[in-house]
């Protein structure tokens, strides 16, 4: 392992980072030891180099996964609970290392990373739950002549492919459902943000699970490394999050082996403030929404609808707050916003309120990228934003708000549901009944009425129209990885 960056020295001494491919229970470098460079965003310094897979490592990873699944799908489901559970149980035991990682290698604030490792943890916990009451049917056919017994079986090898924004979260809700469920899996984890991945599939080892079941491979060649991997015959899942564009493509891929898919895709969330929401409640709520993980979630606030009656004071509430965010080092006690994942999210950002600029929008707050070293950008809040200003239809991916003024609920609700884009609403307002009314006419997979957060271990999440296919979470991101089999019988 090549680690550069001095501290990086202290988490290591806490926590077992491996840097190098997983592969049927081997740590292993990748062939030719290729190596990929992972900087930290806050400072642009190398933390550590990772291994390079190419297409026969990946093929490789599948190998070690086949060979290893008949005999993880016959486990019980009490033992695949019991890995699961111990993993739960070692992740919150390393949990602050675990959080200090990935403030190091993501950028975001200790509070939000230790908030995602708690979150991250859950999904091991959940699905130790779950995965011992998947219950079959037994019923009689309506001509009484059989029975219909159905039961669900592991749907076999998974590829998981997760992103760098959440990169213990996003991985632990795709392994723990598919390990539930009796699926071996190769995980695929952003080049950004790696080490968290093999850390967490480290504890995974070190709460017994047996080689093959989860591989891990990093690559910085994605799209042929997975599409070989989705290729093979023994591939039959493929679970991805990111963006809508690259999902696009891998369901095209997918689509000639006919596998089963569960995307979740971008977003381009409206956060709806009505003349007679609690003005303080609908201000938190729009903190959280927009500013988890700096604005770099696909969840985060994209477009604040904002009835006239209380637009002046909730943009005069909302530049107070944002103004008092503390932006600096993710890695510092007391940051409240990190750094963009890299310059490239930087420049994206800027050119997005550049753009809204140019077309008469008004920054009252921010604007503009931080001087000095690092990826980051500060606290934006836009007003008078035109309708047709890029900003409200490209995922922004920031921390920067544009704030439309709407004359009443109607146009706010036309305005939300004018996207291709369907994963989260947000609503603040006095009425519940009518919230309630509201949030079924919104045009999107989640909806946080009166709340800026809605992503729970226990929900199903997931999106509608270009924002995705499937749910994860909940009883449903179990069942997505199983196949129901019916068995026509007679006694």
């Amino acid at each position: 392992m090549s680690v550069l960056h001095d501290t990086m020295r202290p988490v290591l001494d806490g926590i077992d980072v491996p840097t190098d491919l997983l592969v049927g229970g081997r740590w292993r470098p990748a062939r030719g030891d290729r190596r990929i460079e992972v900087r930290d965003p806050a400072t642009g310094e190398v933390l550590a180099t990772v291994a390079d897979a190419d297409l026969d490592d990946a093929r490789a990873a599948v190998d070690a996964a086949a060979a290893a699944a008949a005999a993880w799908a016959a486990t019980s489901p009490r033992h695949r609970a019991g890995v699961l559970l111990r993993a739960f149980e070692l992740m919150t035991e390393r949990s602050e290392d675990l959080a200090r990682l990935i403030a190091l290698e993501n950028g975001k604030a200790l509070p939000d990373a230790r908030s995602e490792v708690a979150y991250a943890a859950e999904f091991f916990r959940w699905y130790a739950e779950e995965c011992v009451r998947v219950r079959g049917q037994l019923g009689v056919a309506p001509s009484g002549a059989n029975r219909l017994l159905v039961t669900y079986q592991p749907v076999g090898v998974s590829v998981l492919v997760t992103p760098w924004n959440f990169p213990a979260a996003m991985a632990t809700r795709k392994i723990a459902p598919a390990l539930a469920a009796g699926c071996t899996a190769v995980l695929k984890p952003a080049t950004e943000t790696p080490l968290t991945a093999f850390a967490v599939a480290a504890l995974l080892e070190q709460a017994g699970m047996p080689p093959g079941v989860l591989n891990v491979v990093t690559t910085s060649t994605a799209g042929p490394v997975v599409a070989a991997m989705l290729e093979d015959h023994r591939t039959r899942m493929v679970s991805f999050t990111g963006s809508t564009e690259v999902g696009r493509r891998l369901l095209r891929t997918a689509a000639d082996r006919v596998l089963k898919c569960a995307m979740e895709l971008g977003g381009n969330a409206p956060f709806l403030v009505l003349a007679d929401a609690d003005l303080d409640a609908a201000l938190d709520g729009a903190m959280v929404a927009k500013m988890r993980n700096g604005g770099q979630a696909c969840t985060a606030a994209n477009r604040f609808f904002v009835e006239d009656a209380a637009h002046d004071a909730f943009v005069e509430g909302l530049v107070a707050r944002m103004a008092a965010v503390r932006v600096g080092p993710g890695t510092e006690e007391g940051t409240q916003c990190g750094p963009l994942v890299n310059a490239g999210a930087v420049r994206k950002v800027d050119e997005l309120v550049r753009d809204a600029v140019d077309r008469g929008a008004r920054a009252v707050l921010g604007g503009h990228p931080v001087d000095g070293p690092g990826c980051f950008y500060a606290p934006t809040v836009l007003v008078d934003v035109p309708r047709d200003a890029r900003v409200l239809h490209e995922e922004i991916f920031g921390p920067v708000a544009p704030v439309v003024r709407v004359g009443d609920a109607e146009e706010a609700l036309a305005l939300a549901n004018d996207t291709d884009l369907g994963l989260v609403s947000y609503l603040y307002t006095g009425d519940l009944a009518r919230g309630l009314r509201l949030a079924e006419r919104l045009e999107s997979g989640m909806v946080g009425l009166n709340r800026g957060l809605v992503s729970d271990p226990a929900a199903p999440f997931g999106g509608t129209k270009q924002s995705g296919l499937g749910r994860e979470g909940s009883s449903e991101g179990l069942l997505e990885f199983m196949e129901a089999q019916y068995v026509a019988t007679s006694w």
